[in-house]
């Protein structure tokens, strides 16, 4: 089992023909994903690395069925991009894209919302979704670990590469980069509420940052709603206060926003909290290896 993103999930790739698209395209295919497709309306009616290019999403999911679009688009165009993707009501739209306008990407999670949220956006500035051995939709690499039954939610793109790598001898169901930027469409929760009613998913690893309070919101929801074991690591315990460090949504302002205060919320409703990415990866290993 997986979330969201399955073997049958079928891909099409806006922004396809550029080069971010051209060589993410090839590493989707090579991984088995099935990619059907790209969109650009300039060159449409054209193949590009074997796959046809529509003009439109709509056109692309009326021609192929796709049910998954991943997002290699500037971030000048982004947000238009993510619209016409929630005007075909396509269920998955992963934008990949670093640098979007945190003003564009509030204004295309509310455009979401006003059309029914028919379509869940994952990103922007993210590594997109894997579930191994099934698909990959963005650029997660597809040979650093194995399927499982671990499900990974993570702010950080590195961090979610080396956390399925350090785990790879357990595997994972699903890993999602829902990316560090002020707004962004799928938050932990989301992701911890479709990892709890997984079946396929027997624990959790959720990666933080410092910077807002999506952490301490996670906590509080899974106090409440998630039965599964959680453990959890929160990158930032150095960083100064009032530096941005690396994603636009990592600043911390007085204690608000700090690692430590993250790491207390979540300990204070039962998750364990590695102080390095490794411990948080052995405190997973003990858990998988007590099932």
């Amino acid at each position: 089992m997986a979330i969201w993103l399955t073997e049958n999930s079928k891909i099409i790739v806006q922004g396809m023909t550029g080069g971010e698209g051209t060589k993410h395209t090839r590493r989707m295919l090579a991984s088995g994903a099935r990619v059907v497709g790209g969109v650009n309306a300039r060159k449409a009616g054209t193949t590009h690395e074997g796959l046809p290019v529509f003009g439109t999403v709509k056109e692309a999911m009326e021609q192929t069925g796709a049910d998954v679009s991943v997002a290699f688009v500037p971030p000048a165009f982004t947000k238009d991009a993510v619209k016409e993707a929630i005007d075909a009501e396509i269920p998955l739209c992963v934008v990949i894209t670093e640098g979007v306008p945190v003003h564009d990407s509030t204004e295309f999670w509310a455009y979401a919302i006003a059309k029914g949220n028919k379509t869940r956006i994952i990103g922007p500035n993210c590594p997109g979704i894997a579930s191994p051995g099934a698909s990959n939709a963005g650029i997660i690499p597809a040979d650093i670990t194995t399927a499982g039954r671990i499900g990974l939610v993570s702010k950080s793109g590195t961090l979610t590469y080396q956390l399925m790598y350090e785990l790879r001898d357990f595997g994972f169901s699903t890993a999602v980069g829902i990316g560090g930027d002020p707004v962004i469409g799928t938050t932990h929760i989301d992701a911890l509420q479709a990892f709890q009613e997984d079946p396929g998913t027997d624990a959790i690893v959720m990666i933080g940052e410092i910077g807002g309070d999506a952490e301490e919101r996670a906590a509080a929801y899974i106090e409440q709603h998630v039965t599964k074991p959680v453990v959890a690591y929160v990158a930032g315990f150095t960083a100064p206060e009032g530096k941005t460090m690396g994603h636009a949504g990592a600043i911390v302002s007085g204690s608000a926003g700090t690692a430590q205060a993250k790491k207390e919320a979540l300990e204070k409703v039962g998750v364990r909290v590695g102080k390095t990415p490794s411990e948080t990866a052995r405190l997973m290993r003990e858990i998988m290896q007590s099932r």
